[in-house]
Parts: C-alpha cells; structure tokens; sequence
C-alpha cells in the first residue's frame, strides 16, 4: 500500500516555517528602522540648542539627544534611577520633576549623579541647560550640563540610549529566524522521506 504524506503534520510545519520567516523579515525592517533612527539622533547632536518643549508632543516629535535650555520654576518630585556618572560607574540618577507654568506637561531634569539613591538634591531651580535624553515616566528628560553641589554630573546622553539592540543585533536575529526555518523544513522533509522509503510491515 502506497504511503501518503500526512497533511496535517505538513500543514502545521509549513505554518511554522511561513511564521519563521515572517519573524525573520520582520527583524530585517527594524534593523533598517533602527539605522534610520540612530542617524536621526545622531545628527540631532550636531544641531542648534532649543528651547525644552513646553507644550505636549507626538512620541515621533520628540527632540531626543537635541541640545536645549529651559527654567524649571518649580519642583514638585524627585526621583532616582540607575544611571551612570560621566566615568561610567553605576549609581543613581537624580531627576527633579518641574513646574514650567501654569500648565504644559511640566519638565523633568536629570539634574546628576550619585551612589545613594536617596540624595538630597541642593538645587532649587531656575535656567538650566543640557540634552534631551529618553524617560520612562515622562517620555523625555533633560540631563543637565552641570551638577549642583554633593552631586556628579550624569553621563551624557548618546543614541545608545534608545535601545539595547542594534541594527546588526536585529539582522543577526532576523538570520537565526531563517536558520530555524530551513532547518524545521530539511528536518521535516528528510523524516517524511524516510517515511516514505520504509518498507511496508508484512
């Protein structure tokens, strides 16, 4: 009796394989996406200081790495992340949030660096300038220039930054993706010829 390829295992193999592929593709355009991303950034580096936004923006029309100034009127929170100081050494990063008014989003200033997460910041306020880095609470921050008295100034900000993965890391895993599909598709098929060879049970 002639053996026939069985046609679900097939149909639940070449799904695999298609999602594979697919997956490895898709890392192929955010590596393209992150390239273009990172040069956007880095020559926001080279471009004029501005004025920290005051006013709410798109997540796409945020100055990041952008040089800028801005007056924080007011503190009303302070808070600490892991962060490093200029010579790479872990600690924390001290970042006072600010009244920049009688509304807009306010602003958030990195003002520096320090080992205890629980330094007391001797800065009240008032122009300060810097670049605009990423933050997790408020979508941007500013990292001050200078630091006040008891603290370190924070690392400068750099496109490194945005995201842990580079564009090769996400073509490397786009390949692995690809790997795993041929190698799914020569497995299948080798155990289905194999199948097909083994002589029938008498």
């Amino acid at each position: 009796m002639t053996k026939r390829i069985p046609v679900l295992a097939t149909v639940i193999v070449l799904a695999a394989v298609a999602l594979m592929i697919g997956l490895g593709v898709w890392q192929l355009q955010r590596a393209k996406w992150k390239a273009g991303l990172i040069a956007h950034y880095a020559a926001a580096d080279k471009l004029p200081p501005i004025a920290f936004p005051t006013v709410p923006l798109h997540s796409s029309q945020l100055p990041l790495f952008r040089h800028a100034t801005g007056v924080c009127l007011r503190i009303v929170g302070h808070r600490a992340v892991g962060g490093e100081n200029r010579a790479g050494e872990p600690g924390y990063s001290q970042i006072v949030d600010c009244s920049t008014g009688a509304e807009g989003p306010g602003m958030s200033v990195e003002v520096g660096w320090s080992k205890d997460p629980n330094a007391k910041i001797h800065w009240a306020g008032g122009p300060v300038s810097g670049v605009i880095a990423p933050d997790r609470l408020h979508r941007m921050r500013l990292v001050a220039a200078s630091a006040p008295p008891g603290l370190e100034p924070s690392k400068v900000p750099d496109v490194s930054s945005v995201s842990p993965i580079t564009p090769a890391g996400h073509r490397g895993y786009a390949w692995t993706w690809f790997g795993l599909a041929a190698i799914a598709l020569v497995t299948y098929v080798l155990a289905v010829r194999k199948r097909m060879n083994q002589a029938p049970p008498r």
